[in-house]
């Protein structure tokens, strides 16, 4: 993980440039989104740092819900995959240095893949609909249904 003030001491940082900025509501199609972007910047909500890792983007999160969302940006601080910042000016910094350095994005964009499960609601519901059926046979049912 290299920070925008490690940048400028190796003197690697230089002025930001042009970046498009997109903000979004709510939408249904966010897998698109993602796939398409190079960064993620959000709260640090479970959903979108899971679907982040799935599809290897790197994300840089601005705040948390106290208690319910805090454990989150571990996961991404210790992934590898991403930094925490509140404040505008230093979101801006840190995410221009990484848009600059496409290695430092490689890093993390491969780093969020090996933190994310892209199948694992899939994988889930295979899991407890399997042990269902070895509870209802355990229990004389033969796993059909009663």
């Amino acid at each position: 993980k290299v920070h925008a003030v490690e940048k400028a001491e190796e003197g690697q940082y230089h002025a930001p440039g042009r970046v498009d900025v997109v903000g979004l509501g709510f939408v249904t199609n966010m897998a698109e989104y993602m796939v398409a972007a190079d960064v993620l910047v959000s709260k640090a909500g479970p959903g979108s740092i899971a679907e982040a890792a799935a599809v290897g983007l790197p994300v840089m999160l601005t705040s948390f819900l106290p208690g319910q969302e805090a454990g989150n940006v571990n996961v991404v601080l210790d992934g590898g995959f991403g930094d925490y910042c509140e404040e505008p000016a230093g979101i801006a910094d840190e995410v221009s240095c990484w848009l600059r350095d496409a290695n430092l994005l490689a890093v993390m964009s491969h780093a969020a893949r090996e933190v994310g499960h892209p199948h694992a609601a899939s994988d889930i519901a295979l899991e407890i609909g399997e042990m269902t059926h070895e509870i209802m046979r355990a229990n004389g049912n033969g796993g059909g249904v009663p």
